[in-house]
């Protein structure tokens, strides 16, 4: 019951958190879902490669989630950058569970607000594959997708990534992941994350 609380808590203050400073989304896992009943808390330091010149920026993104079924998982996210607020919601289904090969389908949805612009909403959706070559070890590519459009306004724009990554057991309860995101058009910037994701019976 203690231990509840205190991830509650502890997700409660990561989404203030983020409501207040800077972010970016990343996907850090794999095509598994969480286990019923267990919870996640994870934290990646990640830096957006510049473009077009630009700079590249360095932050840290994070999710807090649940698994509700077997097969089925919620977890909010926020990202923490320089100049913009990004905080939301997904929910992942494992679609396919095999030996060797693993496929989950993500649906959600966030928020971005901006220093200087206009702050804008979108939805997620994200194709995840992944294997177990050996047994701690699991590689992982996705597709991840995001439609956002900016408030009061009728600019609508798709933000699309190409993304490999891995996820290495280090103990029962915690995971190593690493993830490059390849943006796939002009909107969307190159990413890289690493990070760790601690699991809570």
């Amino acid at each position: 019951m203690i231990k509840t609380i205190v991830v509650i808590l502890a997700a409660t203050m990561f989404l203030v958190a983020a409501a207040e400073v800077s972010a970016q989304d990343v996907l850090m896992n794999s095509a598994e879902t969480i286990n019923q009943g267990n919870f996640k808390l994870a934290v990646f330091p990640t830096v957006l490669f510049g473009k077009n010149g630009g700079d590249s920026v360095w932050g840290v993104a994070g999710r807090a989630g649940y698994g509700l079924t077997p097969r089925f998982d919620i977890e909010a996210k926020a990202g923490i950058f320089k100049g913009l607020n990004y905080f939301g919601v997904d929910a992942e289904y494992w679609l396919v569970q095999g030996r060797n090969a693993n496929v989950s389908v993500g649906l959600g949805a966030h928020m971005t607000k901006y220093q200087a612009g206009a702050d804008s909403s979108g939805i997620d959706t994200s194709l995840l594959f992944s294997t177990s070559p050996v047994k701690q070890l699991e590689l992982y590519g996705g597709l991840k997708l995001a439609f956002d459009s900016f408030k009061n306004s009728d600019q609508n724009f798709t933000y699309a990534h190409l993304v490999p990554g891995l996820e290495y057991r280090l103990g029962p309860d915690l995971d190593l992941l690493a993830e490059f995101g390849l943006a796939l058009n002009e909107n969307s910037r190159s990413y890289a994350s690493v990070g760790l994701a601690l699991y809570l019976r």
